[in-house]
C-alpha cells in the first residue's frame, strides 16, 4: 500500500495503517470501525474538558456567524481576543502582565526567547543573549525550541540551530550557576518547564524552581516557565508556576488554553519585560503571526474558561491525580511497574526490563485505552472531566497487558 498524502508528525512516513479517530464525548473517542477508546491522554494532554462539548462547539459557531477571522496587526483587534487576555492575565502566576497570542506551543516558546533576547537589548545589554535550557526539556518543534530541547533525538538532522542556546543536566542548579559564572553578563533567560512532560514527566525536586528563580535574580537574567502542558489546571492551580510558588517573568502557555478545539498559544509578558516595550512610544514590536489573536480560537478559550470554573475542573484535577496515583502506585507495591511519578493530573510509570512502551501502548489500544510512549515509560495525561471508573480501567487495563 502507498504512504498516504498526509505525512503525519513523529511517526515513520512509511507508515501505512492509522487509527481513525472520528469522534468523541467526554473521555471517550471512537474511530470509524466503532471501536470506543479511554482517552488517557487528553489527545496530547489538552483536552481538559472533554471532547464534544457544546459550550465550545456553540460559541465557536456563534463567533463564526459574527466574524469568522481579521488580523490583530496595528490597527485592529477584536472582541474576543481583548477578552480572553484580559481572563488570563487575572489568572496569570505575575501580577500586571499582558498577553501575546500565537498558534502553537512552539511559537509560543519561539517568541519569549525572542522577547527574552529583546528586553535585555532594551535595557542597553544586547550581549546578554544566552538562552539556558535543561536536559529532558521539551519546548516544541519550530527552531528556537528545538534548539531549546533537552531531547537529544529531536535536535539531529536539521542542520545549525539557534545559536547561544546552552542545555545542562536536568535538576542541576550547580550546572546552572556554572553557566552563569562561565558567561557573566551573558545571559538572557532560563528557560524550564514547571514539571517536565513530554521528556518523561518529571516534576522537579524539592526548591529546584526556587533556586532557578534566585539565580536569574542574581544575574540579572529573565525566568521563563514552558507552560504549554501545565497551565490551565493541569496541576490543581491555574499555572505550574502558582503550585510550586515560583513567579516567572514569561509564561508559555497553548492546548488546554482551549481545550485543543481551535489551535491558541501565547506569552505571558510579566512586569519587566511590560516596562521595557512600553517605555519608547515610537518603538514597534516586530513580531507576529497571521492568525494571533484570531477570534474562533479567542472564543473557544473563553468558552473553555467558563466550563472551567463552572464545573471546578482545576480543583477536579487534585481529584483525578490522587485516583491515578493511587492505582498506578498499586501497581508499583505489586512490582509491575519500576517506577511512578508525577503531579497534580499528569503521570508517567517506568516500564520493566524487557517491555517496550510502544508493545505495552499497542496492547492498551487494543484493549481500549489510550496512553502515550515516552522512552522507557507511559505518559497518563486524561481529560480532567474523566470519571473515577474511568480512570480505574486505565489502570486495569495496564495491569492486565504488564500480566501477559
Amino acid at each position: 500500500m502507498d504512504a498516504p498524502a498526509f505525512l503525519h508528525p513523529f511517526t515513520p512516513p512509511t507508515r501505512t495503517e492509522f487509527i481513525t479517530i472520528v469522534g468523541g464525548d467526554g473521555a471517550v473517542v471512537w474511530d470509524d470501525q466503532g471501536r470506543r477508546y479511554i482517552d488517557g491522554l487528553a489527545s496530547l494532554w489538552y483536552v481538559n474538558v472533554g471532547h464534544g462539548r457544546r459550550e465550545l462547539i456553540d460559541a465557536i459557531g456563534a463567533q463564526a456567524s459574527r466574524l469568522a477571522t481579521y488580523h490583530t496587526f496595528d490597527p485592529f483587534t477584536n472582541e474576543p481576543a481583548d477578552r480572553l487576555a484580559e481572563r488570563i492575565a487575572a489568572i496569570a502566576p505575575m501580577p500586571d502582565a499582558r498577553v501575546f497570542f500565537g498558534n502553537s506551543g512552539s511559537e509560543a516558546v519561539d517568541t519569549a526567547m525572542k522577547l527574552a533576547r529583546l528586553l535585555h537589548r532594551l535595557e542597553g545589554r544586547p550581549e546578554r543573549q544566552v538562552i539556558i535550557s535543561r536536559e529532558h526539556g521539551y519546548h516544541g518543534t519550530n527552531y528556537g525550541g528545538t534548539s531549546a530541547q533537552g531531547l537529544p533525538l529531536n535536535r539531529e538532522g536539521w542542520g545549525p540551530l539557534v545559536g547561544e542556546v546552552i542545555n545542562v543536566p536536568a535538576d542541576n542548579l550547580e550546572a546552572v550557576a556554572r553557566v552563569f559564572s562561565e558567561r557573566a553578563g551573558e545571559v538572557a533567560a532560563v528557560l524550564t518547564e514547571p514539571v517536565q512532560g513530554a521528556g518523561g514527566v518529571f516534576p522537579p525536586p524539592e526548591g529546584y524552581l526556587e533556586g532557578l528563580r534566585r539565580l536569574c535574580d542574581r544575574h540579572g537574567a529573565l525566568l521563563i516557565m514552558d507552560e504549554v502542558i501545565t497551565g490551565f489546571g493541569r496541576l490543581g492551580r491555574w499555572f505550574g508556576s502558582e503550585y510550586y510558588g515560583v513567579e516567572p517573568d514569561l509564561v508559555t502557555f497553548a492546548k488546554a488554553v482551549t481545550s485543543g478545539y481551535v489551535p491558541l498559544s501565547g506569552v505571558i509578558v510579566g512586569r519587566r519585560v511590560r516596562a521595557a516595550l512600553e517605555s519608547d512610544p515610537e518603538f514597534m514590536l516586530r513580531h507576529g503571526y497571521t492568525y494571533s489573536g484570531h477570534p474562533l480560537a479567542c472564543a473557544a478559550g473563553l468558552a473553555n474558561l467558563d466550563v472551567h470554573e463552572a464545573e471546578g475542573l482545576v480543583e477536579r484535577a487534585v481529584h483525578v491525580g490522587r485516583r491515578l496515583s493511587d492505582g498506578l502506585q498499586s501497581l508499583y507495591a505489586d512490582g509491575m511497574v519500576s517506577d511512578v511519578r508525577g503531579v497534580g493530573a499528569v503521570w508517567a510509570v517506568g516500564l520493566p526490563e524487557g517491555r517496550e512502551a510502544p508493545e505495552v501502548r499497542g496492547r492498551m489500544i487494543d484493549r481500549g485505552v489510550i496512553v502515550r510512549p515516552l522512552g522507557d515509560s507511559l505518559a497518563i495525561c486524561p481529560p480532567l472531566v474523566i470519571g473515577d471508573q474511568q480512570i480505574d480501567t486505565i489502570v486495569d487495563v495496564l495491569a492486565e497487558v504488564l500480566a501477559d
